[in-house]
């Protein structure tokens, strides 16, 4: 039996399924009692799980040293932050602590700590606030990093976050909490360590990973007007890279385009490029695009074309094969992902 549920009741549910499952659990942070959730995504478990679910102060750094501390003592932790970049105030907890007390114990202490980061564009954030750090946190020894872009793995990869004896960060871009899709009613856990082949192709990779898969998979449609067979590939895990999956499809390929969910410079498509390189030599075509390397304007009409949108990445597969673009794309940018959308809180 399966049913059809939004990204974000998608991370509702595995929450819930895991505070009810679990008797030494914690869920922690700022506005998850709030009236809206967190994008819906922790409404009312504060009232379900009374001795479960905390409101924190505005002390990121502090509360995080308190998950630190619970873990320790066998408790599982989950971490919400509404915007990645509130995150960077216990940076020191997650890089020096977190990430490392596992391998300072000799392997005896484990740290079961589940770190969710919004991240997202639009809206007019504007350059504090409409990041995609990814790159930051998968450059971190001791860190699992995940990336669901649907509701399935959202679900799946939650629980399976939840219930793993190690940190992970747990990336959801604020487009997807609304995008539904189609699920198992039985419980389930998704791989936090596979990539996954959306379609298969033989004329050129893409490999994308969040909210840019969207955009990859809306590219791919003008693509087979062309008759373009393109092999798509949700990256899911920034950390550990399913490197064996990507590069069973470039040797088949001989042709790649990472379309990265965050800045080019120094990031996931930057080490994917490298790997492969390392890998196969150089006789592959490999190409990235992201998203510009500059801080983010709050204009609307200025961040059109910041972003690696569907037609960005169709011109530039046109481009790598060598194919002349006969066909004119309506740009379509918008600064939200739906007519309801009103904020992130």
């Amino acid at each position: 039996m399966k049913k059809i549920i939004s990204y974000g009741r998608s991370i509702y549910e595995a929450l819930d399924y895991c505070l009810n499952k679990e008797k030494k659990i914690i869920l922690m942070g700022l506005g998850v009692n709030d009236p809206k959730g967190v994008f819906n995504t922790t409404t009312n478990l504060f009232k379900k799980y009374k001795n479960k679910v905390f409101d924190m102060p505005v002390a990121e750094n502090g509360f995080t040293g308190i998950g630190l501390g619970l873990a320790i003592m066998k408790y599982k932790v989950v971490i919400t932050h509404q915007r990645v970049e509130f995150s960077l105030l216990s940076f020191e907890q997650i890089v020096n602590q977190i990430a490392k007390w596992f391998f300072m114990s000799s392997g005896k202490v484990n740290v079961p700590i589940v770190i969710r980061l919004i991240i997202g564009k639009g809206w007019g954030q504007g350059p504090q606030h409409s990041q995609s750090l990814e790159s930051i946190f998968a450059h971190i020894p001791g860190l699992k990093v995940v990336a669901p872009s649907n509701a399935f793995d959202a679900k799946g990869m939650m629980i399976s976050a939840i219930q793993d004896p190690n940190p992970v960060i747990f990336f959801e871009h604020r487009w997807l909490h609304e995008i539904k899709g189609v699920i198992p009613k039985k419980i389930f856990k998704s791989n936090l360590n596979k990539a996954n082949k959306i379609k298969k192709g033989n004329d050129i990779t893409i490999v994308s990973y969040s909210y840019s898969v969207i955009e990859m998979i809306k590219a791919n449609k003008f693509l087979e007007k062309f008759k373009i067979k393109a092999e798509l590939i949700d990256l899911r895990s920034l950390k550990p890279i399913d490197i064996k999956t990507i590069l069973k499809s470039v040797k088949k390929t001989k042709k790649i385009l990472v379309v990265d969910n965050g800045m080019t410079t120094c990031g996931i498509s930057a080490e994917i490029i490298s790997l492969i390189v390392e890998n196969l030599g150089k006789k592959i075509v490999c190409k990235r695009i992201g998203v510009k390397n500059s801080p983010i304007p709050s204009s609307r009409f200025v961040a059109e074309g910041f972003y690696p949108e569907h037609d960005i990445i169709f011109k530039e597969v046109l481009k790598i094969l060598k194919i002349k673009n006969k066909l004119k794309l309506k740009k379509l940018f918008s600064d939200v992902p739906d007519k309801q959308f009103r904020g992130p809180f």
